[in-house]
């Protein structure tokens, strides 16, 4: 990976890249508020990606999901409607690997439901999503939403476009599958790909472009500091660029070591005062054994100083060579003070 001069990087194009599913779509197109055209790239091309984890929110969606779908064959009085189950079977997602546009190169994704006619022709994309934020739906469908459905729309050559949109509150996502889906708490959008984008081809011929230029060439879309930060981040931690990252690196560093050297010179100043300070609390403890005793106690305010002694038996092998009988002689007595401190007790 190098880290060029105008925001952006560049990698070896990987071999095999994500697709532009139908969520990165508007991301790609820097048409979705919280996606980025960068952190798209970096999906795309595998550099890098937060991995996967279900959420209450993605729980709650895939556990009404069903509940939506049931509510929509009511309301909409229309019965061929197809699941990926009725297309690929159970565990679909295994077998397709997320991916329902296999002869695309570029473009891909799973669509939720269709409306197919009697000859099982996909006629109408139905996409279900769960949301708290009324407010994101009052006016119109959050643009990478309808972009979502809409590319789905238009690799299968359909139309018609229904959004289902189900509110949930607090509580609604503690419990999902309890949760009942009407009139109360779930509506339709319905758009025309034709009239929402009139100009979907080209949109779709821009965004073959930037796969061109980005995936295929190996140069990122410009990052933004503040956008990308997270992702920025993570990716300094194991790329360093040598130009620029390095030398904050090296800065921050030797800020550090120095102030470790001054703490460490400090510490050695106090180190060497406290050995003076033991020495000569030991010599006071010295004078004050008696026969027999095996250590002094001097109290402190916060810890006991205690001098130890031990008394070792030492042989005289002068005295014992100069007699000749080494047998005769006792050993002398070695003894030596050691003194240690303990903590006291919290009275």
């Amino acid at each position: 990976m190098k880290w060029n001069d105008n925001n952006t990087i560049s990698i070896t194009p990987p071999k095999k890249p994500k697709k532009v599913t139908g969520t990165r779509f508007a991301a790609v197109l820097d048409l979705n508020r919280w996606s980025s055209p960068f952190e798209a790239w970096c999906a795309i091309t595998r550099t890098y990606e937060e991995p996967f984890e279900d959420t209450i929110y993605t729980i709650a969606g895939k556990t009404i999901e069903p509940k939506q779908a049931a509510w929509v064959r009511e309301v909409m009085f229309w019965e061929k409607m197809q699941t990926p189950t009725d297309v690929w079977g159970e565990d679909y997602f295994r077998k397709t690997w997320g991916d329902f546009f296999p002869n695309d190169k570029i473009f891909g994704g799973m669509w939720d439901y269709l409306f197919v006619d009697a000859d099982g022709n996909p006629k109408t994309v139905l996409e279900m999503k769960t949301t708290k934020r009324a407010e994101d739906w009052l006016d119109d469908i959050p643009e990478y939403y309808a972009m979502q459905a809409a590319l789905y729309a238009y690799l299968l050559g359909v139309d018609d476009v229904i959004m289902v949109c189900t509110v949930l509150e607090d509580k609604d996502y503690q419990d999902p599958e309890n949760f009942v889906v009407d009139a109360s708490n779930t509506f339709l959008r319905e758009f025309k790909v034709s009239e929402r984008y009139p100009d979907m081809k080209k949109t779709i011929a821009k965004v073959r472009r930037w796969w061109k230029k980005h995936v295929e060439g190996g140069v990122s879309p410009a990052f933004d500091e503040k956008r990308d930060a997270e992702i920025l981040k993570a990716l300094r931690a194991n790329n360093v660029n040598p130009d620029t990252d390095v030398q904050a690196l090296i800065k921050e560093a030797e800020e550090l070591t120095d102030k470790l050297e001054a703490a460490a010179a400090e510490r050695k100043a106090d180190e060497d005062r406290l050995k003076v300070l033991k020495d000569q609390i030991k010599e006071v403890a010295q004078s004050q054994f008696r026969d027999g005793d095996k250590q002094v106690i001097i109290q402190g305010a916060k810890y006991e100083w205690v001098t130890s002694v031990s008394r070792t038996l030492k042989v005289d092998e002068a005295a014992m060579k100069k007699d000749g009988v080494l047998d005769k002689y006792k050993t002398k007595e070695s003894v030596s003070y050691k003194l240690t401190t303990k903590a006291k007790e919290a009275e």
